[in-house]
């Protein structure tokens, strides 16, 4: 038996685990009852692994990854990337899709992911996309894999649409998701979403603000949250325009993010690579407030989003890389466990799942890592290994 190390935040009762306090973590040997940990004794000495719940991409686009290297010459901004990645569709196939989309997934759980949310480019017609149907048929061999159909929340207007896209949303789990980028009248289309939400007891999860600048989808999006009365999981992704809000607006915001209980998923490796753009190098970060969402009690998530792609040219499907990306934009300081709920318990309940925490959940549900520091293991110093094959 080895000694291990687990940080406070991923415990639920830390001060009953025992062990002994090493910073923010907890150290010592487990104790193994009917396939859990359910507490440490004092440490016996020598190194002691990192202990883990295993992660979760609460963002990513498998029907887009991997097809940067048959792109035009790539590298601009939002829209540029909107538009290379429309031209490439002429080459998603059946084949195409599903090779593309097991190779991403594969790299997920190599990772430790055991919960995956991909986001699908619905397109103009009510009819789920060819994406959706393979995806559908991966997820059937990856049960923790959620599709989310990316529509344009103007479509939601359309009572046809609505109503198509909602029920078979309904029929096959899915989440309702739309692009929110102060398009004119996008408010009307959040109400229509959000009716069909709850006519159909979706989840939603929102592209939203994904830009610096005065826009202002998130602040609506949460209003029209409250006024309906939705009580389902709400992830909003991006929010970068929350970086050009003024103080006295963002507490205005946070406080309608707690009331309607929406997460934020930052998503770095995009945006930064997409945003501030200049003639030269970027003087912004294209971020949303981490530091000041986390500080108001807003859960923060982080996710991979685009993996080598007309959106990012490189990426990864790890959540870890993206967290220790995350870190160094946003200056994400130790002590490093409080941020680890980005990419474990707090994005496990955005995507509906109850949180696995190390004293209450299965060892199957845990990674192991073989690092002196929780800094190792976000900086990628050590390969995860399922926690059955070391406690056996």
């Amino acid at each position: 038996m080895i000694d291990i190390q687990v940080p406070n935040s991923v415990l639920r009762d830390p001060k009953r685990f025992g062990g002994i306090t090493q910073g923010d973590m907890r150290r010592g040997r487990p104790v193994l009852r009917d396939g859990r940990i359910v507490a440490l004794t004092p440490p016996q000495g020598g190194a002691a692994h990192v202990v883990l719940p295993k992660l979760v991409e609460a963002h990513c686009h498998l029907d887009k990854c991997h097809t940067q290297h048959r792109l035009s010459p790539t590298g601009g901004d939002l829209p540029h990337a909107i538009a290379q990645q429309r031209a490439d569709k002429a080459n998603w196939t059946e084949s195409d899709l599903r090779t593309r989309a097991a190779r991403g997934l594969a790299e997920a759980q190599a990772a430790s992911c055991h919960l995956i949310r991909s986001h699908v480019d619905w397109g103009d017609a009510a009819a789920p996309p060819l994406a959706w149907s393979v995806l559908g048929e991966l997820a059937q061999d990856h049960p923790g894999l959620q599709r989310a159909a990316l529509t344009g929340v103007l479509q939601w207007t359309d009572a046809r649409f609505a109503a198509t896209v909602a029920r078979q949303l309904e029929a096959d789990k899915g989440v309702l998701g739309a692009f929110v980028y102060d398009q004119p009248g996008f408010a009307q289309g959040l109400r229509a979403i959000f009716d069909a939400a709850v006519r159909h007891a979706l989840p939603l999860d929102f592209h939203v603000d994904e830009g610096l600048g005065d826009m202002n989808g998130l602040e609506v999006i949460a209003d029209t949250a409250i006024a309906t009365g939705y009580d389902r999981p709400i992830l909003c992704g991006h929010a970068v325009s929350l970086m050009d809000r003024a103080d006295a607006d963002l507490a205005r915001i946070i406080d309608k993010l707690l009331a309607a209980r929406i997460h934020i998923c930052a998503l770095p490796t995009t945006n930064l690579y997409l945003q501030g753009r200049t003639d030269g190098t970027p003087d912004r970060r294209g971020l949303t407030r981490l530091r000041e969402l986390h500080a108001g009690g807003v859960p923060i998530i982080i996710g991979s989003d685009n993996v080598a792609d007309a959106f990012c040219p490189t990426g990864a499907h790890d959540p870890m890389a993206a967290l220790s990306l995350a870190g160094l934009a946003a200056h994400l300081d130790p002590p490093l466990g409080r941020w680890l709920t980005a990419i474990t318990t707090h994005a496990a309940a955005a995507l509906g799942h109850a949180p696995a925490y190390i004293d209450t959940a299965p060892l199957a549900a845990m990674s192991v890592y073989d690092a002196p520091t929780l800094a190792d293991v976000i900086a990628g110093r050590a390969a995860p290994v399922p926690a059955t094959q070391v406690f056996t």
